[in-house]
């Protein structure tokens, strides 16, 4: 095993300061990425106040981004973008000022387009099978349920 180099905070402070411009970070991310350098707590402390003071981790800033990245790439639905923020340990205000930054309309038209798409590539003659394949693909995508069902009841007959 190799021993890893002791780095001084300095050191680790110009390694996370580009980390962190490269992309958003959340706090988590940049703790562990810290832990994993083998930093000590405090040096973790004075590094992290550090980033926040100079505006390179910013969690509202982060939800904001990515929800819009998540929602438009992945066209995940407001439940899962809220549940993985939540394992980020993003806190409840950062995530609702980010959930509420999707326009509605896309919201749904997003939705819409999604289920439209995915319903044409079941290959299942069985209604109910179909579906349930349907509601199960759009669920996992973090869709809100009373949405799915509807659609899947107005596409499926």
């Amino acid at each position: 095993m190799h021993q890893r180099k002791v780095q001084t905070v300095e050191e680790a402070t110009k390694k996370l300061e580009h980390y962190c411009a490269y992309q958003e970070r959340c706090h988590k991310e940049v703790r562990q990425k810290l832990i994993d350098m083998g930093m000590i707590p405090e040096a973790i402390d004075v590094i992290l106040v550090h980033l926040i003071e100079q505006n390179f981790l910013n969690e509202e800033r982060y939800a904001k981004t990515y929800v819009q990245g998540k929602f438009s790439i992945k066209n995940w639905g407001k439940r899962r973008l809220v549940l993985e923020l939540k394992q980020k340990d993003i806190s409840k205000r950062n995530i609702d000022i980010a959930i509420n930054e999707i326009d509605d309309g896309t919201y749904l038209e997003t939705f819409n387009n999604l289920a439209e798409k995915h319903a044409i590539t079941i290959k299942e003659t069985n209604v109910l099978k179909k579906k349930k394949k349907l509601a199960d693909y759009l669920i996992y995508r973090g869709w809100e349920s009373h949405l799915v069902y509807e659609k899947v009841n107005e596409l499926i007959k």
